[in-house]
């Protein structure tokens, strides 16, 4: 069974944060949440790069380890998900999850705050599948139609990717590769072209 996850390449990525309205609109996600967003690195300054970071379906998922309510599980195709009817609004997979993706819609104390909602991988919730219960709760099922995640689909530079692990290590595997091969070419051009490197 294939164990999906997601791959974002700060070599490509250009923080142009279509994956972020893919999402939003897709998903009909509150305002003041945001289930995916865009950070960038060494803003400015030589060597910046941008991540577009979300849930990043953790294989031994901090956020469920210390949900008091076990409102978490974890699908055959290992995405991650939770269920807001069991959900308390306690914060504690806020504080547990290292890429922030717990999201509430209100900034209040916590209980108040109102249900968790974090990236779904566009694969819905516990309630029937493309009800309008699933849809108004969790944003668009595309797993159950058998497409990927819209933010991926819409990610212009392929920097953003979804799918199963092995083919996204493979596909990385294969950028990294390319990459040397490209520098190590450089050199030989400049060469070539009588250019001082």
């Amino acid at each position: 069974m294939a164990r999906m996850k997601f791959y974002c390449d700060a070599e490509r990525c250009i923080e142009c944060n279509a994956c972020i309205t893919a999402c939003k609109n897709e998903n009909e996600v509150p305002w003041g949440v945001n289930r995916r967003r865009v950070v960038t690195i060494k803003d400015g300054e030589p060597g910046e790069r941008s991540l577009s970071v979300a849930c990043m379906h953790c294989s031994d998922a901090p956020c469920a380890a210390v949900c008091p309510v076990d409102c978490f599980y974890t699908t055959d195709d290992g995405i991650v998900l939770h269920d807001k009817d069991i959900c308390i609004g306690c914060g504690y997979c806020f504080y547990a999850c290292p890429f922030g993706a717990p999201q509430f819609p209100s900034a209040a104390a916590f209980g108040s705050r109102g249900k968790m909602d974090k990236c779904t991988f566009c694969a819905g919730g516990p309630e029937e599948t493309h009800s309008s219960e699933e849809h108004t709760k969790y944003g668009s099922n595309r797993i159950a139609e058998g497409k990927l995640p819209l933010c991926a689909e819409m990610c212009s530079t392929k920097a953003l990717l979804a799918g199963d692990a092995d083919v996204l290590s493979d596909i990385y595997r294969k950028r990294v590769i390319n990459r040397g091969a490209s520098v190590l070419n450089w050199g030989v051009q400049y060469k070539k072209a009588g250019i001082d490197s």
